[in-house]
């Protein structure tokens, strides 16, 4: 701002010592009196000057202090899903949708109700995967899991393995409250780890273990290719479920079981998990107050002061030469 001063004195010198027009008889012009244009001509220098005034205040980033006050400690859960990608989650007995499409479906909802908890996807079919770690930015997990698919790992159902793989991802975690959503429609018949062995890590742990059953049981449509017409062919298939092994598993960590045999169904499980924790710290801060950025009108009239000069000076105030 302590340059703004200089620059009006160098626009006003510019301005006197600048000829308008050349004219050897001078004293001519001057019985015709002065017009409207030679008052407003001095203008264009104060308003480049104010608009570079108005530049400097905006970068300056001037800003008004709610009255509101922010708590900045962020509360939350660390939670894994490990979602079961075997075939028979293509299973129709959700129609007009099979089970893992509702499963994704109600999971993207479910990201997007959290706000403070980090959550991480593990999925497994006759090996389990780290899908995604967990994280807080609930925008690329739910982009990770619209791309999930059935048939791109080996087939079967290694629950065992997906439980010992979720563990993993939550035992460095610091947070208070840590769980592990196991979602699947089957039975054990994969996998180097058995189930219950790693229930009894996640106990070791003090990590619970909730187990949702997604799907009716016993026969239930399922696709056995396309017609002459492209239409999916349905066909009644026994899928074998273990129900009590997902129960002897949420018994013994601590958690509990589910059976979902709609998206509704399954919504309330995922809600009914989040209840019955209790939240921890993951980020310890204090009260913050929350600021408005008011630089915008100060970078608007910078504008159009300039601008203005600009449409002037080309124009209506435009001297020659």
């Amino acid at each position: 701002m302590l340059l703004v001063p200089f620059l009006l004195g160098w626009a006003w010198r510019e301005r006197r010592s600048r000829a308008v027009l050349r004219f050897s008889a001078a004293h001519v012009l001057a019985r015709q009196g002065r017009g409207l244009r030679t008052y407003m001509l001095p203008m264009l220098p104060f308003l480049r000057v104010f608009a570079v005034t108005a530049a400097v205040v905006a970068l300056a980033r001037p800003q008004s202090r709610d009255a509101r006050v922010r708590d900045s400690s962020v509360e939350g859960i660390d939670i894994v899903v490990a979602l079961d990608l075997s075939t028979s989650m293509e299973a129709g007995d959700f129609r007009p949708q099979n089970r893992l499409h509702v499963a994704k479906e109600v999971l993207a909802e479910f990201i997007t109700s959290r706000v403070n908890d980090r959550i991480g996807l593990v999925v497994f079919a006759g090996a389990a995967y780290t899908q995604a770690p967990l994280t807080l930015d609930y925008g690329v997990l739910k982009e990770v899991l619209r791309q999930l698919r059935t048939r791109v790992l080996e087939d079967g159902t290694a629950i065992g393995d997906s439980l010992a793989t979720s563990l993993n991802r939550l035992r460095d975690s610091e947070a208070k409250s840590r769980v592990v959503v196991l979602i699947t429609d089957g039975d054990n018949n994969a996998g180097k780890i058995a189930p219950m062995d790693a229930a009894g890590m996640a106990k070791s742990l003090n990590i619970p273990i909730y187990t949702i059953l997604v799907g009716k049981g016993g026969k239930v449509p399922f696709p056995q290719g396309t017609d002459l017409f492209g239409n999916t062919v349905w066909r009644e298939t026994e899928i074998p479920t273990n129900p009590e092994l997902l129960q002897d598993i949420a018994e013994q960590t601590g958690g509990e079981y589910y059976r979902a045999t709609d998206p509704e169904s399954l919504k309330q499980g995922l809600q009914k998990v989040l209840d019955s924790l209790e939240r921890s710290k993951l980020m310890e801060g204090g009260a913050t107050a929350n600021y408005r950025e008011d630089y915008h009108p100060y970078l608007l009239l910078a504008f159009g002061l300039a601008a203005l000069e600009l449409l002037l000076r080309s124009t209506f105030l435009r001297v020659f030469p």
